[in-house]
């Protein structure tokens, strides 16, 4: 159930401001890795309000807009492809989460980190595994992380179109591979997740051949 009863439990104990923190796009082969933080009014209940990947497009849309404008305070921070490969995607998204956490206008005193490591933060935190669907500030900060993502894959589209990234976001669909395979990488894409192209050379020359009989 999604509600604000987990904040409560941290607000008892003599914390007063509480973060939701979450990450979207640790998965795609491209773009960044975007972190969402979000410290909502003591006891609010957004309607409708769930894990951002258990949304339609247009819900999270409304949504996004609902949250920033009841917000304590929210804020995003983004890892690039470069610092991906530079540090790895774990660490990278602990990155873009501090960033975010960095950017709010009112600083919190206690963290709720989506997932199961919290280390690397200057603030006490919790890491609440599948909190982005019990714990309503993370669900908050899931759909500020997801939807900025998704606007950002938009603009990679207008820079690559060759790839599609408005319709998989980046992630590892066939077309998305077989895209790499034909044209190459862009700048945008992470070196580091692109081990498919030798390991899956045979299929994606498979794949390649249909597509050049239709």
């Amino acid at each position: 159930m999604l509600d604000y009863s987990f904040e409560e439990a941290f607000l008892s104990g003599g914390y007063t401001k509480i973060c939701g923190v979450d990450e979207a796009g640790r998965g795609p082969l491209a773009g960044p890795v975007v972190a969402g933080a979000c410290i909502l009014p003591v006891g609010l209940v957004i309607p409708e309000l769930d894990d951002s990947k258990k949304l339609s497009e247009k819900k999270r849309e409304r949504l996004y807009d609902e949250i920033c404008s009841s917000a304590v305070s929210w804020g995003i921070g983004l890892a690039s492809p470069e610092e991906i490969d530079t540090y790895n995607i774990l660490e990278a998204t602990l990155l873009a989460m501090r960033r975010a956490i960095v950017s709010l206008s009112i600083q919190p005193d206690f963290l709720l980190i989506d997932g199961n490591i919290s280390r690397g933060f200057s603030l006490d935190a919790q890491a609440v595994i599948g909190g982005d669907g019990v714990c309503q500030s993370i669900a908050a900060a899931s759909v500020l992380a997801k939807v900025t993502r998704d606007r950002l894959c938009l603009e990679m589209e207008h820079q690559y179109p060759i790839y599609g990234f408005a319709r998989h976001k980046g992630y590892p669909t066939k077309a998305h591979k077989l895209a790499v395979y034909e044209y190459g990488p862009c700048p945008l894409h992470r070196k580091s997740f692109l081990s498919f192209l030798e390991r899956d050379k045979n299929k994606l020359q498979l794949w390649l051949t249909e597509k050049e009989k239709k």
